[in-house]
């Protein structure tokens, strides 16, 4: 089986700037990825409250919601998971993954990852990428951070975890907010060597 042939788990936590994971879903499903999602519980109070826009529950009714939130009707896979179902494929190691990335990451998951805690299906899934080596990326979308916060961060990065704030830069000369999302969902995609969004990277002095 190729990279492009084991899916991508996508996790959603409960942080602000869920645009993030509609970017990162959008350039993904648009690519021809297949994506295993499961968005945390409190994932569907933030989206209430960022959008003013109830998320379904139910699996089938929330890959459809993802799509029309991304603008993507029908390529690549996407299979969305109960964030309780701890039963799912992507529980275990014997399911084979390219990795996962969990945007916007929020404190609260970063610390119980850090403490190896699996409360939910998002945090179990995340526990396997690390136990099976595989790649973990972290968007933590937190400002300022406490020192709590930055040892959290630092135990994850130690044990292998990459940590990509949610942190834009400007030299690719952004026009819009979504330039500037774009930017943060590039690089993140670059921890998993995907490069499939349009990206005006730096070149150097000329």
């Amino acid at each position: 089986m190729s990279n492009k042939q084991q899916p991508i788990i996508l996790g959603i936590s409960g942080a602000s700037g869920l645009i993030y994971a509609v970017r990162a879903i959008k350039f993904l499903l648009e690519a021809d990825y297949e994506i295993e999602l499961v968005a945390s519980k409190s994932s569907y109070m933030v989206w209430q409250s960022e959008q003013n826009i109830r998320m379904p529950v139910e699996p089938v009714q929330q890959e459809q919601f993802w799509r029309q939130q991304a603008g993507v009707e029908a390529a690549g896979k996407l299979h969305c998971h109960p964030w309780g179902d701890v039963g799912a494929n992507i529980a275990s190691g014997s399911f084979r993954t390219q990795g996962m990335i969990v945007i916007p990451c929020s404190m609260s998951t970063v610390a119980k990852l850090a403490a190896g805690l699996s409360s939910d299906l998002l945090e179990r899934a995340a526990d396997v990428q690390l136990k099976e080596g595989r790649k973990l990326i972290i968007v933590p979308r937190e400002t300022p951070f406490s020192l709590i916060h930055l040892r959290n961060l630092t135990a994850l990065a130690e044990v292998g975890a990459r940590i990509v704030p949610a942190i834009p830069a400007w030299y690719h000369n952004p026009q819009t907010i979504l330039d500037l999302v774009d930017f943060v969902v590039a690089r993140t995609l670059d921890q998993l060597d995907i490069d499939c969004i349009p990206l005006q990277r730096w070149q150097g002095r000329k």
